[in-house]
């Protein structure tokens, strides 16, 4: 009886951490297959099964999942852009996927999930008020193009709309648990003001997963970003300028130096250029200079952007998006960001933007 019972209790575990996928594409390449990817801490993807589409234009995928929960991607038709929908996997879940199978003009394909599992309600919930945020940020950039002049009001008006985002977020993240949604979630909070919030996060699941890759990952990291807190000496970075050559940080020493994360695609970013052009044309000859890391993987877009904004400072990008050394050193998730730097290399202040840049520089050099 103990043997049966021993094998019973071993199978229920078993089962336990098994998942099943029921994927289904609207649209279908002939030929290509649709691929299961399986994500690892340091955000490496590496394809873990795939299979041809049915008639019915559908796949199953069954598995036992890694880690004891782990971030997944279907990966449709593995095409040169293809259309990727996370999942975050814990195991005993069936989840049924419906995508388009192909992306859109922006480069992205809708999709539904359907399972009653913590993960998939709230990775919906919080995408529903990702796009609700983008949806605004597309009509403003629409708006500024027309009439200029709106450009005080829209910055309000994004302002308050950011707010009431990360507030809605923050509200959902304790509900959240332990599960690995709540990791995810770290992706929608800007850690120059929500440090308190990460760290919470960081508590609890390195209290309740403290073996888990992906949390040992984020509580290291964390404890990186705290590091390049006010009063820290500023990381080096040292990558690729617009005409070929690498430019330091550290070979701006003796100056004080704005690092600004930004890309060509940021809207807020482009909306607060005009503020860094004005601000730079005030202080650049008083020991003050701009060292501009761009986010982009588009080459083209990233120079356009520099010349189109008229951005004179020092730029640099090794264009590997979020993957970018300057901001993983600086463990920057949300941009526009800026760390200022003084003389000896130390930061500052973090966050500063717009009148807020222009009162400290202000303060900075009246004795100056």
């Amino acid at each position: 009886m103990k043997i049966i019972g021993f094998i019973l209790l071993f199978a229920t575990a078993m089962q336990a951490q098994n998942f099943e996928l029921h994927v289904e594409a609207k649209t279908v390449i002939p030929g290509r297959k649709i691929y299961l990817e399986y994500i690892n801490e340091q955000g490496k993807v590496a394809k873990v099964d795939s299979a041809s589409p049915s008639a019915q234009r559908k796949v199953t995928f069954k598995g036992q999942v890694k880690d004891q929960g782990a971030f997944y991607l279907v990966n449709f038709f593995d095409t040169p852009k293809p259309q990727k929908v996370l999942l975050i996997l814990e195991g005993g879940e069936t989840i049924d996927v419906v995508a388009d199978g192909i992306n859109n003009e922006e480069g992205k394909g809708d999709f539904t999930l359907k399972g009653d599992y913590p993960n998939v309600k709230y990775m919906l919930e919080l995408l529903a008020i990702s796009k609700e945020m983008e949806a605004k940020v597309r009509k403003w950039n629409q708006e500024i193009q027309v009439d200029q002049k709106q450009e005080k009001r829209i910055q309000t008006e994004f302002t308050q709309a950011q707010a009431a985002s990360t507030a809605k977020i923050k509200a959902l993240i304790p509900l959240m648990g332990s599960h690995l949604v709540a990791l995810w979630a770290t992706n929608f909070l800007p850690a120059e003001k929500e440090m308190a919030s990460l760290v919470d996060i960081a508590d609890r699941l390195g209290k309740a997963r403290p073996n888990h890759p992906q949390v040992q990952q984020f509580v290291n990291n964390l404890q990186r970003l705290q590091g390049v807190n006010e009063g820290a000496m500023a990381p080096e970075i040292k990558l690729a300028t617009p005409a070929g050559p690498t430019l330091a940080l550290s070979s701006l020493r003796g100056k004080y130096v704005l690092i600004d994360f930004w890309a060509s695609w940021c809207g807020p970013c482009r909306r607060e250029n005009p503020n860094v052009v004005k601000t730079y044309a005030t202080y650049k000859d008083k020991g003050f200079e701009i060292f501009g890391v761009s986010l982009d993987q588009n080459r083209e877009a990233w120079l356009k952007a520099i010349e189109a904004d008229k951005l004179v400072w020092k730029h640099v990008s090794d264009l590997q998006y979020w993957n970018s050394a300057g901001a993983q050193a600086y463990q920057v998730n949300s941009i526009p960001q800026t760390f200022l730097v003084n003389p000896e290399g130390r930061i500052i202040a973090k966050g500063l933007r717009g009148a807020a840049l222009d009162n400290y520089l202000a303060k900075l050099f009246e004795s100056k």
